[in-house]
């Protein structure tokens, strides 16, 4: 179940209009390792997940994804860019292909790290095409969540090919939402 709040996992403010990097930041929105691309991929993921641990893991990181997009979008807008759409900067549309089906647990898990280690590359190369310091700011913010998310599905998928307990999932989903009282 997913549940809108007003506010931003992070607040997004820009020191002056920048279309072109408000472009190139379409493809967080719309791209092949999007915020769009990791959300369909965990829900996804999520309804082929067998262990209800790792499940409410990628729905909640699924729902984290979700806001992260709208930051982007928020972003693209202040900056003076393309109206937010399903397409990367290219304006090449978005497409499904982008998304890893398989229903294997540690393959799908594999593939989610995989996702997150591509975007904190996407970001950590997009920091270097602004001198915006908001910008740069937000940019460290979602590039420190990937690797949030990333570690998290390394834990998942070692604990499932080792068959941990119960205890050892749920320190998973507690330590998830710890990462986000950090953001606090």
């Amino acid at each position: 179940m997913f549940s809108y709040q007003r506010r931003l996992f992070y607040p997004v403010h820009v020191e002056q209009a920048d279309p072109k990097f408000g472009n190139i930041l379409m493809e967080h929105y719309g791209g092949k390792d999007s915020e769009f691309s990791a959300t369909t991929q965990y829900l996804n993921h999520c309804s082929n997940m067998p262990n209800p641990y790792v499940r409410d893991l990628l729905g909640l990181i699924a729902a984290e994804e979700l806001g992260h997009m709208e930051m982007i979008a928020v972003a693209i807008n202040k900056l003076g860019g393309p109206p937010p759409s399903f397409v990367n900067s290219k304006g090449v549309a978005w497409s499904v292909n982008y998304v890893n089906q398989s229903n294997n647990v540690i393959d799908m898990l594999r593939a989610d790290e995989d996702a997150e280690i591509r975007a904190k590359i996407l970001y950590s190369y997009h920091m270097t095409l602004t001198n915006d310091p908001c910008m740069k700011k937000m940019i460290q913010f979602l590039s420190g969540r990937e690797d949030v998310h990333q570690r998290l599905f390394a834990k998942a998928g070692v604990l499932i090919a080792q068959g941990g307990s119960n205890e050892q999932f749920s320190a998973l989903i507690h330590e998830y939402k710890m990462s986000l009282r950090i953001m606090e």
